[in-house]
């Protein structure tokens, strides 16, 4: 009788004598709340108000709420733009009756999933801080089937990216496109599409050999778009440039920049020279990295910024001399061998320290 006494006072249709059944009263009440959201009404009477409604909310059985905060969750995240004055309002909201349910309802991911497409549309993300691991345990609790988890990663993805999170939104998408399998592959098309051309774009993403797993990725072979993947896997600068001048107008349908592309692919293609050769002299890096003599130096500082190589400049020699570098794809028998090289020297060398510490005196 209050909640519809408040809203009628604040210019919402609805009578003052509410039905008799709870569920049939609170929908009243929730279409109602539309009226909330006119300029006349002040934000701590809205906050009151819906308050008081997710506190009826809360304490409905789960077996007959689910509808109640479906319209719920409707109303407090539909904005028209990014400039909703009141969208604080409404994720605060949203963020209330989130808290209020049992941690382990799946009626929270009706409510977090507004509060991600609240966040996209009103550049709100950093409210909510999604963090990958937190929302993976969610999901497991409210046992959330698989086709609705990938829509809230999905949903994810594409907030962190509306608000130039890409390292985030890289790492949503990868476990996004890691929930198909072969036989739905083919779904996670477009998906798997962003995934490749966000890698690429990204000037601190170097290892992509892990894309070419995802089945959804895989899915794609034969296509453009894995042919310029593998590229930046394990291709050279002149095997992009090849690329490019063959399939230009398909890199420029992807918005990549060909200046940022090839710059990629020179780091790219000295990691993979350093691989095998400890001196690089300056000569080889002009020809195999297209790089005039003058801009050399200055492409060993950015090089060795990146860490992906540990190497230092001799100027007199004209040469680089390489400590170590990142490989680009691992599975080779020969980096295994080396791996298994590395263990085992650690190993004896834990062993020797181990022994050392034992013959001390107590």
């Amino acid at each position: 009788m209050e909640l519809r006494t408040a809203l009628k006072e604040r210019g919402a249709d609805i009578q003052e004598q509410g039905a008799e059944d709870v569920i049939t009263d609170l929908k009243d009440v929730l279409r109602a709340s539309e009226a909330l959201w006119g300029e006349g009404v002040a934000d701590g009477d809205i906050e009151a108000i819906f308050n008081s409604i997710i506190s009826l909310l809360v304490v409905v059985p789960a077996e007959k709420s689910e509808s109640l905060v479906v319209i719920f969750t409707e109303k407090l995240s539909r904005i028209t733009d990014k400039a909703d004055r009141r969208s604080t309002v409404r994720m605060r909201l949203l963020n209330n009756l989130f808290n209020g349910l049992d941690d382990r309802s799946p009626l929270r991911y009706i409510v977090y999933s507004a509060m991600v497409k609240l966040a996209g549309q009103a550049d709100l993300i950093n409210f909510l801080n999604p963090n990958l691991d937190e929302v993976k345990k969610w999901l497991s609790v409210w046992d959330v089937p698989v086709p609705k988890a990938q829509a809230l990663y999905r949903s994810l993805h594409d907030a962190l990216a509306e608000a130039k999170q890409g390292d985030k939104a890289f790492k949503i998408m990868l476990e996004l496109l890691g929930t198909y399998t072969e036989d739905n592959a083919s779904q996670a098309r477009d998906d798997a599409h962003k995934c490749i051309v966000a890698a690429i774009a990204d000037p601190n993403t170097f290892l992509m050999d892990h894309l070419l797993t995802l089945k959804p990725v895989k899915f794609l072979e034969g296509e453009l778009i894995h042919n310029l993947l593998t590229i930046f896997v394990s291709g050279r600068l002149n095997n992009y440039n090849s690329f490019y001048s063959m399939n230009k107008d398909f890199v420029q349908s992807l918005a990549l920049s060909q200046e940022a592309n090839q710059h990629k692919m020179r780091i790219l293609t000295f990691m993979s020279m350093g691989e095998t050769q400890k001196e690089i002299a300056f000569e080889t890096i002009e020809k195999e990295l297209e790089i005039p003599s003058e801009e050399v130096e200055a492409f060993i500082i950015e090089l060795v910024r990146t860490k992906q190589v540990h190497a230092k400049m001799d100027q007199m020699a004209r040469k680089v001399i390489i400590s170590s570098v990142t490989h680009r794809t691992f599975g080779t028998r020969q980096q295994w061998q080396m791996l298994r090289e590395s263990l085992s020297g650690w190993q004896n060398n834990l062993s020797l320290v181990m022994s050392s510490l034992a013959q001390l005196p107590a």
